[in-house]
């Protein structure tokens, strides 16, 4: 018997010792690639974070992800609650055709938005005043296309996963869902609703093929932060491409950081403590 449970012991240190040097694999790839960033960006990292360029492509970056973040957020939430919560009708469908987008091409999803609105109805759209095609409006609609199904994922992995007892002793008590969802399931959710906000704010900041596709890349206008990499590559000017990617680094790792921090539900100890 004990040798037994020895031999048991030492297939596990084995099986920990394969996942310990796959991890660390994984790693030195992903910290090859973030080195490289920081080694090419550092030499002229202080001269581009000064320029009125990178200044433009920062605050319109800033901007657009924090307004298309928003939205995203205020349509993925009564979906997803949609798709846990009620009974609506092809809800499996639905949700599988939420999803089918995030395994298709940015690129694609960028195009499918530029034929919607060179239509008669986009032209419409554009002579009472809201133009889309190659103005900073666009980049705030590829970045919704984009990361809608993304936080409706999030959000809805969230919301099956909370404890739905709760909710259902409310409403024998005569609460509303409107009541319930507001005093019961966003509670319950709001370390992993503060963490989806934060990433998807995150994903848009870094998002580039649907914009390029939907507005192009045009210097002080529709210029942001990954645009903005692209052209200095296509100019030649490497040095300052890195710079700008180490910028959005910080920004991401700033980002992260504050998801883990905000992201962790006040519940998770009385969880534990229940099961």
């Amino acid at each position: 018997m004990k040798s037994w449970n020895r031999n048991r012991c030492r297939q596990y240190d084995l099986f920990s010792a394969i996942t310990i040097g796959t991890a660390l694999l994984v790693i030195f790839f992903i910290g090859s690639a973030i080195s490289a960033v920081i080694i090419s960006g550092i030499p002229c990292f202080a001269e581009t974070i000064r320029s009125e360029e990178v200044l433009f492509a920062f605050r319109l970056s800033v901007t657009t992800a924090s307004i298309s973040t928003v939205i995203v957020m205020a349509l993925a939430l009564p979906t997803a609650y949609a798709l846990t919560r009620t009974d609506m009708p092809f809800k499996r469908l639905s949700g599988l055709m939420i999803e089918l987008t995030l395994s298709l091409p940015y690129i694609l999803l960028g195009l499918s938005l530029l034929i919607i609105f060179s239509s008669p109805a986009g032209k419409w759209l554009k002579e009472h005043g809201f133009k889309v095609v190659f103005s900073p409006a666009g980049i705030v609609m590829a970045h919704i296309l984009v990361n809608l199904p993304y936080a409706v994922r999030l959000i809805r992995t969230a919301f099956e996963a909370s404890d739905r007892r709760l909710e259902f002793i409310a409403q024998t008590l005569g609460a509303s869902p409107w009541k319930c969802f507001l005093t019961i399931l966003l509670p319950l959710c709001r370390g992993s609703l503060t963490s989806a906000f934060i990433l998807t704010w995150s994903r848009a900041l870094g998002e580039f093929g649907a914009t390029l596709m939907l507005v192009g890349v045009t210097r002080f206008k529709t210029e942001t932060l990954p645009g903005s990499i692209y052209l200095s590559i296509s100019t030649g000017n490497n040095p300052t491409a890195m710079a700008t990617a180490m910028l959005m680094l910080m920004i991401s790792g700033c980002t992260l950081a504050l998801a883990q921090v905000l992201g962790k539900s006040p519940y998770g100890r009385e969880r534990q403590v229940g099961h």
